[in-house]
Parts: C-alpha cells; structure tokens; sequence
C-alpha cells in the first residue's frame, strides 16, 4: 500500500521505512501536521499514517475519503483526536498501536518521580555553573512511601512493579483491576486514592469521562503538598486548576510529559519563538515543575514496535483479515 505519513522526524523515518518496506508498503514523509489545510497531500494514497498531534474530526476525514483514504493507521495507543463516529459513517477503517515497549513510558514516569524528589535536573545546572552548595536540594526516600497508580493497564502494570521495586507501598484504582497486581499493592476508590498518597501517577486513557480527571475538587481532596506526575495524555489535568494548587502549595511537585494544548508546542524547535501560550508559559515559572515533551515513549525499542505494528495493520487490512488492532 501506498501510505502518507503525518508529522513525520527523522527518527519516525529512520524505523518505519524499513517496516514498511519489509512488507512491500511505499511510505512517503511529510513533516507537516495532518489538519485541514495539510491533509490534500495525501491526495492519490491508499492509507494516511499519523501520530497523537493529528486532526481526526469529521472536516479532515471528510477530505481524506475524497481522496481515496480507505484506512488510517496511528502509531500511538491513544485515539482521543479521533471522531470514531465519523470515521465509521465514512467507512474509513482505523488502527492503532496498542502497546509498544509499556517499559519505555512506566521507566520515564519513575525517572520523572526521582528527578523531581532528588532535584537532579536543579543539582545539574547547579554544578555546571560552579555552585556546589545543597540547599533547595532536599528530598525524601521513594522506599516505604505510598504512592497512587491511577489506571493498571500495561503501562500502569509496569509502573506498579517498577515501584514495589522500590519498595513503595502502591495504591491502585481501575475500572477494571488487574488480578495480576493483587499481592503488589491495593485497589481501592479514587477519592481515596487521592486522599492517602504522598505521590500520585496517572496511566490512564483520555476520554469524556477522564477529561480533567484531576481537576480543582480532585486536588482538594488530596495531601498537601503531594507530587503529581502526568505521562498519559495532557487533558487529564485541569491546568489552570493545577496552577492554582502549586501557587497555593497544595501541588507540592508536578511533572509533565503531556500538556492539553500540547499541540500547538511539542514535537517541535520553537527556540527562537515567544511562546504564546499564557499557561503553559506560567507553568514554567515555578521551580518545583518539570516537564519535558511526550517523550515517554522515546526509546529505540518502542519505536521499532510502533513500526512493525503499524506496518503489519497495513498488511491485515490489505489482505482482508481481521483488524486485530482497530479502533472503528
């Protein structure tokens, strides 16, 4: 099949095009974002290939089943862009990658949650400018602290596991709890999850009813000064209410990997451009946030996954088998 492949880097380029043509598929990069004004480039392919950034409504896929696209393929787990309904009324298949290296986000998220405690990020400048001196360097032993996991899916499994390693007492909510992780730590509500953890991780999908999972009464409801880490998607957090609990010392310590209006931002060099985003710019003004730019996922493992993955949900849906991996 002949694919256009979105929001493509060169990293994107350096794993996927071998998947591809190990599967005789034709991959053809553009680095623009798939939106309205861009997706005419995928005038005359067989399928579009995009990534978390992408527009999936209605106006875009309207305009891709004009030009022929019949099915699209995401190198992410993720498909909150996407108008499912749409999709469907338009008879355009959809795929994703449902897991890739759950390791590479749950070892990130850990590395986040030892970064922020140690202040390792702070230390490092600190040295490189000549200044050896400790205070504002404090933290806290991870070992014997309780800390939340919000969402035990593979990713959130891993997390779990990486903490008991630690020697963490781990809470746990899910919908639908993972039998697995029973002698690990335990499940129980969210309020009280909330409530009783000294960190908290989120590991869970973004839809309608996750939207702004932790939001102004969330926050009330937990430990002063608790830490928050986000490496799931950015609209699980309510910023401005976040803004307000660091300002307040409620939040005591956030780390992002994810922003809701990440889209205008990450994956992108804006060095030498004002950022015009008035939150995302106030986030970066407090000394006990860190955030780096959905790179979670980054590692040479899970990109050679996304790839062989997505290239492989080509192949099924050029054969007319089952989509084992589809959204709609």
């Amino acid at each position: 099949m002949r694919c256009a492949v979105f929001s493509s880097k060169s990293y994107d380029r350096r794993f996927l095009e071998p998947a591809f043509n190990k599967l005789k598929h034709e991959a053809v990069f553009f680095e623009p974002k798939l939106s309205l004004e861009t997706c005419r480039l995928a005038d005359g392919f067989d399928a579009a290939c995009v990534f978390v950034n992408d527009r999936l409504d209605r106006e875009v896929l309207e305009q891709l089943s004009g030009f022929g696209i019949k099915v699209i393929v995401l190198r992410c787990a993720g498909f909150n862009q996407l108008d499912v309904e749409a999709a469907k009324s338009l008879n355009i298949r959809v795929m994703r990658v449902p897991a890739y290296s759950p390791h590479a986000v749950a070892e990130h998220a850990l590395g986040l949650i030892l970064c922020l405690n140690r202040k390792l990020h702070k230390a490092n400048h600190r040295v490189r400018e000549n200044n050896f001196s400790l205070e504002g360097l404090l933290g806290f032993d991870l070992h014997s602290k309780t800390v939340g996991v919000v969402g035990t899916g593979t990713i959130g499994a891993c997390v779990v596991r990486l903490l008991k390693g630690f020697g963490c007492e781990v809470l746990m909510y899910d919908p639908k709890p993972n039998s697995e992780l029973a002698n690990l730590g335990r499940y129980i509500s969210l309020d009280e999850l909330f409530r009783q953890s000294r960190i908290i991780t989120l590991h869970c999908p973004l839809s309608p009813e996750t939207h702004h999972l932790i939001n102004a009464s969330a926050i009330s409801n937990m430990q002063p000064g608790v830490m928050l880490i986000n490496t799931s998607r950015g609209g699980l957090i309510d910023t401005k209410a976040a803004i307000k609990a660091l300002k307040s010392g409620k939040i005591g310590q956030l780390a992002l990997d994810v922003y809701e209006e990440e889209s205008e931002l990450f994956f992108e060099d804006l060095s030498e451009r004002v950022v015009q985003d008035d939150v995302f710019s106030r986030l970066l003004t407090f000394p006990n946030v860190l955030i780096t730019a959905h790179q979670a996922f980054f590692t040479e493992e899970a990109l050679q996954g996304i790839a062989d993955v997505t290239s492989a949900n080509l192949t099924q849906f050029e054969s007319g088998d089952d989509l084992a991996n589809a959204v709609c």
